[in-house]
């Protein structure tokens, strides 16, 4: 079975060195059953056009000096390569074959398509014999016998049929490319390009799981980067960019090599045959990968416009000159982009209905995301003209801008337009989880935080999860309309879907913001951090998870040098976790740290007065949604718990929850049964209150829920429970809902550092993300 159909143009073949590095990586990336399609080695195919050019003008002089160059060519490639029986099995049909067309020539018999497919034979038989002499098991194969064409179409299932016919599962198949046969068994070429073409095809045919072009090139770059040094390399390109790139001009792939893939699941990438080590370019379904940034240039083009342009028109033109054709609509007329040197054949094809609108034209076309587009061309036309050139046509579509010029484009105004229309910037990938109350306002509040950025950072929102359902756009999701486009295109997803839309997130830096309650999602961080995610939380769960878990994880986001930021899972918006890390690192130590950590105990307590029963307070805090649906969860004292084991691991200590002594803010009775039953028996809780609140009384106090934590050279105290705080201190005289941190340290012995402020809101939790994200994108610059 064919999982890997790789393909080596003619650059990677044009010496016995080269021959010898293809093998080596054939040897390392195939399987057998693998195909390894080729072109003709070296300039053997312009050689063979110039051998039919002189046989069409009967120059008999220049035939006999290119047969013996190709006869040279070759022999020394068989020469170098094999040794003894393969070496001479291989001269034998050479020598058959050059006679073969000698003898042609002479009767007048030669044909253009069967004399150019000898480069590809001749390319594919040397390297089939050449593994064979290395003990692979190969085989080589002509691709007439696999792709037939009536009329110029290909005949699918046939072709589907023949590759599964010819094709070996137990070798590798060497199999030409550029090359075919109609239905009456006649060569036919598949045009420029058509190596890459042959290698797309015979995938699409094998039901092959990718393929792979080795170039001279190591990738899809942002521009020619023979023309500009500081091109960008891509290392992933959506197929509708690469497609229009194609038609386009740009020379890395034709737009006729990704028809194959259409529709299918089929991965095609581009390697470097001279630098195998390199990252290769990927090109990747829609949808998979945000969209890029590139500039083509053109050079001597006409402008045609094309009357009632029929379905499939360019198509056959394209087919016609070899070459893609670039069309579109502008102010009612359709155009067509066609190389100066095949306009009359496009003209005649098109038999009085297509007219030259402009002739001679250079320039350069610019592809970019959608909303990127009307800026650019902006940009570009302000850039050219400060370089004294003015576009003599201007045409700007969904994903494009094409500048048509008088003068040529040269590397030095290239390299001007690549500095100010590619983003050099690095770019950050954001994903949030958690869309309730904090999650929206934080959305809402992003665009401003974006600006603030924009010098050094594209930030795009990529990613919005809610419970089950997921909105992804590698490209980035318009904020302004996030809602509306939740709704109508959010998806289900399960944990491996979500990580697979990460992996395959092509951004420098990308960042997952946890707004949620669930520890769940808490569990997937490893995962994320693993795709080398920073992550940002409001989440408590990982912060206080099993502590080789936790270290487990903090050790794999320091060897990755990623980030993680979880300010707002204590204090919401307070600074608590920031003043912590500024006091260690200027060399003071912590010793104790008391306080309110939650704004529903806050409010409960500090309004508390005996005039009403606690349970009233209880549900008017229920009312007003400053509690859990089952308040019990608050009055449990596990919130607070986990915030204090959060500051403890801040400070450097191995806790872990079960090291924090807990007691509720009920009685333990309270916590059994439902929410219907714990109103049944409000009264205890009264009484248990009452009780409390008395004793305080008695001591000249007041009642407080608190965290504690304090430590000395041999012993380290955590608790979370009700005490009775003297009045006149500071957490006696707390503002109903707000957050109290009352520390003391080396330097803040005798007059403790206090840090207060709403401890929940989603206003102040939001800006407490923000400052999050802030810090980590400045740390990331």
């Amino acid at each position: 079975m064919t999982q890997t159909v790789h393909k080596f143009g003619g650059s990677s073949l044009s010496s016995a060195q080269r021959y010898e590095r293809v093998a080596s990586i054939i040897l390392e990336h195939t399987q057998p059953g693998d195909c390894v399609v080729v072109s003709a080695a070296g300039k053997t195919t312009d050689t063979l056009v110039k051998l039919w050019q002189s046989y069409q003008q009967q120059d008999t002089h220049v035939v006999a000096d290119i047969l013996l160059q190709l006869n040279n060519h070759q022999t020394d490639l068989i020469t170098q390569l094999l040794h003894a029986d393969l070496k001479r099995t291989a001269l034998r049909l050479l020598h058959s074959e050059l006679t073969a067309i000698s003898e042609l020539i002479k009767n007048q018999g030669l044909r253009e398509a069967p004399l150019l497919a000898h480069g590809e034979v001749w390319s594919a038989r040397l390297l089939a014999l050449y593994l064979t002499q290395l003990n692979i098991n190969a085989c080589d194969l002509d691709a007439r016998t696999l792709f037939t064409l009536n009329n110029g179409q290909l005949l699918h299932t046939q072709n589907a049929q023949q590759c599964a016919k010819f094709i070996t599962p137990g070798c590798i198949n060497v199999v030409t490319g550029f090359i075919a046969s109609n239905t009456l068994g006649d060569t036919v070429t598949l045009g420029r390009n058509g190596s890459d073409y042959s290698a797309t095809l015979l995938a699409n045919y094998c039901h092959a799981k990718q393929v792979c072009i080795w170039t001279d090139t190591q990738g899809v770059y942002s521009t020619d980067p023979r023309k500009v040094s500081k091109a960008v390399k891509y290392n992933k390109v959506c197929r509708g960019q690469a497609n229009l790139l194609a038609r386009l001009g740009n020379p890395v792939l034709h737009a006729k090599t990704l028809s194959p893939l259409r529709n299918s699941d089929i991965k095609l990438s581009v390697r470097s045959s001279f630098d195998v080590q390199a990252t290769p370019t990927d090109i990747v379904k829609e949808g998979n990968v945000k969209q890029k940034r590139f500039i083509t240039t053109l050079n001597n083009i006409d402008l045609l416009t094309v009357e009632k342009l029929a379905e499939g028109e360019v198509a056959d033109v394209s087919q016609l000159i070899q070459h893609s054709i670039h069309h579109f609509s502008q102010n009612g007329e359709t155009y067509l982009v066609v190389p100066s040197a095949s306009t009359y054949k496009v003209v005649s094809f098109f038999e009085g209905r297509a007219n030259i609108s402009e002739s001679s034209l250079n320039g350069c076309a610019v592809v970019a995301p959608v909303n990127d587009i009307s800026k650019l061309n902006v940009l570009a036309i302000d850039t050219l003209n400060a370089h004294a050139i003015e576009p003599r046509f201007i045409h700007q579509d969904s994903g494009y801008i094409l500048l048509l010029t008088d003068q040529v484009i040269d590397s030095d105004i290239l390299s001007v337009l690549h500095d100010k229309l590619i983003n050099k910037g690095q770019e950050v990938a954001l994903i949030i989880a958690g869309l309730g109350n904090v999650g929206e306002v934080f959305i809402e509040q992003l665009s401003a935080q974006f600006e603030r950025f924009s010098d050094d950072f594209t930030i795009k929102l990529v990613g919005l999860i809610r419970s089950e359902t997921l909105l992804f756009n590698p490209s980035g999701i318009n904020i302004a309309d996030w809602k509306t486009h939740f709704l109508s295109e959010s998806k289900a997803y399960n944990n491996q879907t979500l990580l697979n839309i990460i992996s395959e997130l092509d951004y420098e830096h990308k960042v997952v913001v946890d707004i949620t309650a669930s520890e769940a999602f808490s569990q997937l961080y490893p995962e994320f951090v693993a795709l080398d995610c920073h992550l940002i939380s409001a989440n408590k769960y990982a912060g206080t998870a099993d502590t080789a878990w936790y270290k487990a994880l903090r050790t794999s986001i320091s060897e990755r040098n990623l980030h993680w930021r979880y300010n707002t899972s204590v204090g919401a918006g307070l600074p608590v976790n920031f003043a912590l890390a500024d006091l260690q690192n200027s060399g003071d130590k912590i010793t104790r740290i008391e306080g309110v950590f939650s704004g529903t105990l806050s409010w409960l307590c500090s309004k508390f007065d005996g005039t009403i029963p606690f349970s009233d307070l209880v549900l008017e805090a229920q009312k007003m949604g400053f509690t859990e649906p089952d308040p019990r969860e608050d009055l449990s004292g596990r919130d607070m718990q986990r915030k204090l084991l959060i500051l403890a691991r801040e400070l450097g200590l191995e806790l872990d929850l079960d090291d924090i002594s807990l007691s509720a803010l009920m009685p333990e009775t309270l916590a059994i049964g439902s929410w219907d039953d714990f109103l049944a028996n409000e009264s205890t809780l009264n009484d248990f209150i009452d009780a409390h609140a008395a004793n305080a009384k008695a001591q000249s106090s007041v009642l407080r829920y608190t965290g504690l934590l304090e430590i000395t050279e041999n012993k380290v105290t955590a608790q979370v429970g009700i005490t009775y705080t003297p009045i006149g201190d500071a957490l006696a005289n707390l503002t109903p809902g707000d957050n109290i941190f009352v520390i003391n340290s080396k330097w803040y012995s005798a007059n403790a550092l206090v840090i207060q402020g709403p401890g929940a809101g989603t206003e102040v939790t939001a800006a407490g993300i923000h400052s999050d994200l802030y810090w980590l994108v400045q740390n990331i610059k």
